[in-house]
């Protein structure tokens, strides 16, 4: 019976702990507060048209790399996404409906070009889920490889 205790207690003081370890690991890398903050803003006071963030490997850990001024347009947030790296954004979509009310969407876009590195895409993938949930209040999501699959027709489409 003493065996049996002291082997229970060597697993949860060694063993356990690295299981944990290896799952929040395997969860997706951390989120540094600032994207939440700028999230928030842009949700609640639409102080920017867009969010693109970006994966900091070495910091292992999720950043705010770009923000949108509410002015700026579509065009200007596809020309901040990278043409061979993966990214992280949001996009405050304005529309109106068929009845002509003003509505607006909030779109999380997980950007990952064909041409982008094998092992940024496999970051940027495991990590997604958890970094989707820091961002509480988001109502649509996209996922694109090339800007065709992120185009205003798109968007127009999905949010309705």
């Amino acid at each position: 019976m003493v065996l049996f205790a002291e082997c229970i207690h060597l697993y949860f003081t060694f063993l356990f702990p690295l299981f944990c370890l290896q799952a929040n690991a395997a969860s997706g890398m951390a989120v540094h507060d600032d994207c939440k903050l700028k999230f928030l803003e842009l949700k609640a006071k639409r102080t920017y048209r867009y969010i693109v963030f970006k994966i900091e490997e070495k910091q292992k850990q999720v950043i705010v790399e770009k923000v949108g001024e509410p002015a700026q347009s579509y065009e200007d947030f596809t020309a901040c996404l990278p043409a061979d790296e993966c990214r992280y954004a949001v996009y405050d979509f304005d529309f109106f409906t068929e009845e002509n009310v003003p509505k607006s969407r909030i779109f999380f876009i997980a950007w990952s070009p064909d041409t982008s590195r094998v092992r940024s895409k496999m970051i940027y993938a495991s990590s997604k889920d958890r970094f989707k949930r820091e961002l509480d209040g988001i109502q649509v999501e996209l996922q694109a490889t090339d800007p065709t699959e992120m185009g205003l027709d798109v968007f127009k489409s999905r949010a309705n």
